[in-house]
């Protein structure tokens, strides 16, 4: 996201904190463009808009469209959704436009290919199956890191898909939720809740070739412990930022562990949690965390000042509208926002007013593997 820090006084001093304090903390929106089709963006004007909805993604066919199979199937049976749905979504990931949808459902990942407009599935075959895909990472080289919670393990592929590693050995990881990566790949962070018998609320930190480095936190309150953690992420500066749960609020450790600080607390007002889900960084260090109780998105500085919020509560699941989100990713090429309602069974995109709608154009993922083992 661009130049948020030059918003962020103009937004605090025209008292955004009066206007969050209505029930599920309502978005401000826009629209836009006179005849043409309505524009939602975020902040109100008068500010800049900074974030454009751009679309939403439910089946492959928001990508490739239906084919006249799909279209003959869908009218002989009476199945009124085309293509393959997301059936119950919770962790994304995004890349230089692949996005990443982790499936529990169907146990497997969806990959949507924005550029090369293509859809794909990895993860629901052989060695590289996973069981229950939760958070999801992917690292500076485009290699993609599965939570798998029902495996107890951190499935690895690279960026055609192709399974090369799993981290994690029985008895290191209770109940993996959440994983974030290094940019280089050579730390792997898992998010482990815990439970209510359980005082294993952690992190765990291990290497590619699946050793187990470090052990971060406890159950506790005290800072750098956790209490339920459930979303993790790392900043472009190495730093790392939890999602604590059950302490309504997000942690930032150094890259080799060290607690650095931490904001929020419980309550219905701005920059506070309810019931806090995942947390995304953007390359400018901004934290975007969402909150299922609230239904939207929350958007930080990295010293935890309220910058934005995006998107609301609500019923219809129409653009912006949730009513449980949960993973959200945040694109470093483009700064595009992957938002998961795993209620609506949707991924809503958001667009940096400064990016440009236009995406690059490309080969497919298969024509991009052919090329590269010439």
């Amino acid at each position: 996201m661009h130049h948020l820090p030059q918003q962020m006084s103009r937004v605090l001093a025209r008292g955004i904190a009066v206007a969050l304090l209505t029930l599920g903390l309502a978005a401000c929106q826009t629209s836009k463009g006179g005849g043409e089709a309505k524009q939602l963006v975020w902040p109100d004007a008068p500010e800049p808009a900074r974030f454009i909805f751009e679309t939403t993604l439910r089946t492959s066919s928001d990508i490739v469209g239906e084919t006249s199979a799909e279209r003959l199937k869908r009218v002989a049976t009476g199945i009124g959704q085309a293509g393959k749905p997301l059936d119950k979504p919770w962790g994304v990931a995004a890349y230089d436009h692949r996005v990443y949808i982790g499936d529990t459902l169907s146990r497997k990942i969806h990959v949507y290919d924005m550029a090369a407009k293509t859809y794909s599935e990895i993860g629901n075959k052989g060695i590289g199956s996973v069981a229950k895909p939760l958070g999801l990472s992917v690292d500076a080289k485009g290699w993609l890191y599965v939570c798998d919670g029902s495996g107890k393990r951190v499935v690895v592929y690279d960026q055609y898909g192709d399974f090369k590693a799993s981290v994690g050995q029985p008895g290191d990881l209770e109940r993996p939720s959440s994983v974030a990566v290094s940019k280089d790949g050579s730390r792997i962070y898992v998010v482990d809740v815990g439970g209510v018998d359980s005082d294993k609320h952690r992190v765990v930190v291990f290497n590619i070739e699946g050793e187990k480095l470090q052990t971060i936190g406890t159950r506790g309150t005290e800072p750098g412990n956790f209490n339920l953690p459930v979303g993790i992420s790392v900043g472009p500066n190495g730093d790392f930022y939890v999602v604590d749960g059950g302490n309504f609020r997000v942690e930032a450790f150094s890259a080799d562990g060290k607690f650095l600080s931490k904001f929020g607390d419980v309550g219905r007002r701005s920059g506070q949690f309810a019931r806090p889900k995942d947390v995304a960084v953007d390359p400018e260090g901004n934290l975007y965390v969402t909150d299922s109780s609230f239904g939207n998105i929350q958007i930080f500085n990295a010293k935890g000042q309220l910058l934005l919020f995006v998107g609301e509560r609500g019923n219809e699941g129409t653009p912006a509208q949730f009513m449980l989100p949960t993973g959200i990713a945040i694109d470093p090429i483009d700064g595009r926002m992957y938002v998961v309602d795993q209620f609506f069974r949707k991924v809503d995109v958001f667009r940096p007013a400064s990016t440009p709608a236009e995406r690059p154009v490309r080969k497919p993922l298969v024509a991009d593997k052919a090329a590269s083992q010439k």
